[in-house]
């Protein structure tokens, strides 16, 4: 969700996650929804309890999943954002913005106690409507309203300098949100990073085989199934009592901080709606997949595609700065594996969309599925060739 004023695109190799995880769903929402006109947008805003007139509302920033719009006073200042929520994606808009408001009002709270001045600059302030709900629904979509933030910008780009500060803000963020009791958020997405649920859906592509494509990808299923039982660690580790689930953002990237423009520290992490329950595995091994990640997510030259050991160490040196007073030591010694499991998730869901007949990633071409496999195949190999080195950083912390 763009909520500030200045977008650096230097170097555009992150996909964000709405443009990956949900393109077919986001193409029919799309075709569902149309074109607002001014007074009806008006009209929209005027439901919600906005301190001042305003008069316009414009497309703002490339988010995929949804429309997004800036709101412009008398003065033609930006004030507010307003966003069309993609209700085929978040299809439980009441769990949605339920989670969004228990997160925002936890942070702030803390915010507050620690004495910090210009809170709505360090964490985003939703507006309910004028009849106290935190959405509007107005017979055909949802909309919900939050403060533009002033004089910031955000990246695009991964260095070692932004991931540093990526990891900093990102275990800020659940530093604040640790003591949230277990249960309080849903789960906007179920089994988004849930391993064993993405197995049973890949065992499930193999045995239809829809596509009859098996025998082509035959090295990759195996490749597969002999790492199968070492990815379903966190479950495991779940069940037996000796690892907490924990309020996980489940998008961690650099362009989802706000940065203040003049000095460019960070103001606040964005893009809310997937902050739910999971492991911190997960969370960091997001950005290690997509942040460290040399080359692209579809790399067809896959002597591009390795680790960079830069960015895994300065994104893991700042979270760990943030975020080790509420790990425990096995979170801290597994989170080198947590890179290694989502790539290789990654690599299972695109394997499996590709067996099914791609019925769920949008592709370009007829191989690009197979092509992303490939690539996120890659990439797995090349984070188990630096586990040693990745798991001896790690002692530092323990």
């Amino acid at each position: 969700m763009k909520v500030g004023s200045i977008t650096h695109n230097r170097n555009l190799s992150v996909e964000s996650k709405g443009s990956k995880e949900k393109a077919n769903f986001s193409d029919s929402f799309n075709l569902a929804r149309r074109a607002k006109t001014k007074e009806e947008l008006l009209n929209i805003l005027d439901q919600f309890t906005l301190a001042e007139k305003v008069v316009s509302a414009e497309p703002f920033g490339n988010g995929h999943i949804n429309d997004t719009l800036k709101v412009t006073n008398e003065k033609g200042e930006i004030k507010y954002v307003l966003q069309r929520i993609n209700h085929l994606i978040f299809t439980n808009v009441d769990m949605l913005q339920n989670n969004i408001n228990i997160v925002t009002n936890h942070i702030r709270k803390k915010l507050e106690a620690k004495g910090e001045s210009d809170i709505d600059r360090k964490v985003l302030t939703f507006l309910p409507t004028k009849d106290g709900k935190p959405y509007y629904f107005d017979g055909d979509s949802y909309w919900r309203v939050c403060l533009f933030i002033p004089n910031s910008k955000s990246y695009e780009e991964v260095t070692p300098e932004l991931s540093y500060e990526a990891g900093k803000a990102f275990g800020d963020f659940q530093s604040m949100l640790a003591d949230l009791p277990e249960g309080s958020l849903g789960e906007t997405i179920p089994n988004f990073h849930n391993m064993e649920f993405r197995l049973e859906q890949f065992h499930d592509a193999v045995k239809a085989n829809a596509a009859g494509r098996l025998e082509e990808v035959k090295d990759l299923i195996e490749e597969i199934e002999k790492r199968a039982e070492a990815m379903c660690i966190q479950e495991r580790l779940y069940r037996e009592g000796k690892l907490q689930k924990r309020t996980n953002h489940c998008d961690t990237k650099v362009n989802n901080m706000m940065f203040d423009a003049d000095t460019d520290k960070v103001l606040c992490v964005i893009d809310l709606d997937t902050v739910m329950p999971g492991f911190v595995l997960s969370d960091i091994g997001d950005f290690i997949r997509t942040g460290a990640n040399t080359g692209a997510e579809d790399d067809e030259n896959l002597d591009n595609v390795n680790v960079n050991m830069d960015i895994f160490k300065a994104y893991t040196r700042g979270y760990m700065e943030t975020a080790k007073a509420f790990l425990s030591p096995l979170e801290i010694s597994l989170l080198p594996y947590g890179g290694r499991l989502l790539t290789y998730m990654q690599t299972v869901r695109f394997l499996t969309d590709y067996i099914n007949g791609d019925t769920y990633y949008k592709i370009h071409n007829p191989k690009h599925n197979l092509i992303r496999t490939k690539a996120q195949f890659k990439l797995l190999q090349s984070l188990e060739e630096h586990a040693e080195e990745m798991d001896n950083f790690m002692k530092e912390w323990l």
